[in-house]
C-alpha cells in the first residue's frame, strides 16, 4: 500500500486514541480496546513479508507509523512497537520454518505479540518433558504480555538461554496485574508468572548464539532495536506535548501582564521557548530516523554483519537514546511554563506527557548511553554487546 497510505492509516488510529487520552489514561483499565483498534487498523503485520500475507513493508515505514501512534498515546505507541520488534525477532533464529508458520498466523488472525524476556530479570526456568519443556518462574515485567495472543519468552535451560514462542493464554500463565506506575499506565507492563507450563518442541526457536557462532552479530541487535523503539517514542511523546501544549496556548492561555501583549500567542516569552524545543525536537527526529536507518542496513547485512559494523549501529543508536531522553523530559516539564498555571488542571491532562517519558526514560538509565557514546570518542571503543547495548 505504500508508505504514506500507512502513514495516513496511523494519523487515523491517533486521531481516536487522542480523543479520549486523558480519561482512558485516568481508568487505566487493560488496553485491550486500544489493541483491538491496532488490529482493525491492519497495523499490525506491516512488517510481514506479503508471500506471507502480511504488507511487507519496511522498518522506515514502521517508524513513520509509530511515530504517528506514540504522539497521541505513548503507551499504546509503546505496545505497538515492541510488536513489531518480537515478530522481527523470531526471524533471529535458525528456524525458517516456524517464522514463516507464525508470519502467516499473525497476518492471517492480525495477531498482537508481545515478549517475556527482562534482560535484569533470569527467572524463567526451563526442564526437558516428553515433547517439549516446562516452564516455571515469574517475570516482573512483561510490557503488552497480558493482552497479547502470542509471546517471545527467554529461559534459562540448564547453562544456556532458550527463546521460544508461545499462546499468551496457555495454562498455567498467571498475568499479575501489578503494573501501576508513575506513567505508560496503558502499557500493561505486569508481572508473569509460569507454573508447569508446556511448550511444545516445535516452537522453540532456539539457544542464545555462542560467540563464535555465524548468528551471533546479528542475534546481538536485539537489544539496539528495543533502543531504538524506546528513541522513536520518546521523540513522539515531545511532538504529542508540543502539540497539545500549543494547541491550550491558542486557544485557552491568557498573556502574562508583564508580557506587554494582549494575547498569549504573541509573548515573545512562549514564542522563542516553543520555537526552540520545536527546533531541538525536528533535529532528533532526524537523528531517530538516522539511527532507523543505520540498523535497518545492520540487519539487512544478515550474518556478513561485522563486529565493526554492529558497534557503528550501536553508537549511532546511542546519539538517538541520549538526545530523545533529555528533549523529552524537558519538553514535558517546560511546557507548563507556556501554557500557565490553569493547565495543570487534571482535566487536561497534561502531567501525562511528563510521568511517561520520566517513566520511559527510567527503563535503562541514559547516563549509561552517554558514557558509551563518550568512551567511544576517546578510545574508539564499541559497548560490549549486552541486554542493553
Amino acid at each position: 500500500m505504500g508508505r504514506q497510505r500507512w502513514v495516513e492509516v496511523a494519523r487515523g488510529v491517533a486521531g481516536r486514541l487522542a480523543a479520549d487520552a486523558v480519561e482512558r489514561e485516568r481508568k487505566g483499565a487493560e488496553p485491550l480496546v486500544e489493541v483491538a483498534l491496532l488490529r482493525e487498523s491492519g497495523l499490525l503485520p506491516l512488517l510481514i513479508p506479503v508471500a506471507h500475507g502480511g504488507h511487507g513493508e519496511d522498518w522506515a515505514t514502521a517508524h513513520a507509523v509509530l511515530a504517528e501512534v506514540a504522539a497521541a498515546d505513548a503507551s499504546v505507541g509503546h505496545l505497538l512497537g515492541y510488536h513489531y520488534l518480537h515478530v522481527w525477532r523470531t526471524r533471529l533464529f535458525a528456524r525458517p520454518d516456524l517464522t514463516e508458520e507464525l508470519d502467516r498466523a499473525t497476518a492471517e488472525g492480525r495477531l498482537f505479540w508481545a515478549g517475556v524476556a527482562n534482560p535484569r530479570d533470569d527467572a524463567l526456568v526451563l526442564s526437558d518433558v516428553d515433547g517439549g519443556l516446562l516452564v516455571n518462574g515469574r517475570k516482573f515485567f512483561a510490557t503488552g504480555a497480558s493482552v497479547a495472543d502470542r509471546l517471545v519468552v527467554s529461559g534459562a535451560h540448564g547453562d544456556r538461554k532458550l527463546t521460544f514462542t508461545l499462546d499468551a493464554r496457555a495454562q498455567g500463565i498467571r498475568y499479575l496485574g501489578d503494573w501501576d506506575n508513575l506513567g505508560q499506565r496503558l502499557s500493561a507492563s505486569g508481572g508473569v508468572e509460569f507454573t508447569d507450563v508446556f511448550v511444545p518442541a516445535h516452537d522453540v526457536l532456539g539457544p542464545q548464539p555462542a560467540k563464535s557462532d555465524p548468528r551471533a552479530q546479528r542475534d546481538s541487535l536485539a537489544p539496539l532495536a528495543f533502543q531504538l523503539v524506546l528513541s522513536r517514542v520518546l521523540a513522539a511523546i515531545g511532538r504529542g506535548a508540543l502539540v497539545d501544549a500549543a494547541r491550550y496556548t491558542r486557544e485557552t492561555s491568557r498573556a502574562w501582564p508583564a508580557s506587554g501583549v494582549e494575547h498569549a500567542v504573541d509573548d515573545p516569552h512562549a514564542l522563542a521557548g516553543y520555537g526552540s524545543l520545536l527546533s531541538r525536537l525536528e533535529a532528533a527526529d532526524l537523528l531517530v530516523d538516522a539511527a532507523a536507518a543505520a540498523f535497518a542496513e545492520a540487519d539487512a547485512r544478515g550474518l556478513e554483519l561485522t563486529a565493526d559494523e554492529r558497534g557503528k549501529t550501536s553508537i549511532r543508536i546511542s546519539h538517538a537514546k541520549v538526545v530523545t531522553s533529555e528533549l523529552a523530559v524537558e519538553i514535558t516539564s517546560k511546557l507548563f511554563e507556556f501554557t500557565g498555571a490553569r493547565a495543570t488542571g487534571a482535566r487536561h491532562g497534561m502531567d501525562r506527557y511528563w510521568r511517561n517519558a520520566r517513566t520511559l526514560t527510567l527503563h535503562d538509565p541514559t547516563v549509561y548511553k552517554a558514557a558509551e557514546v563518550g568512551r567511544h570518542l576517546l578510545t574508539g571503543e564499541y559497548p560490549t554487546p549486552n541486554g542493553y547495548s
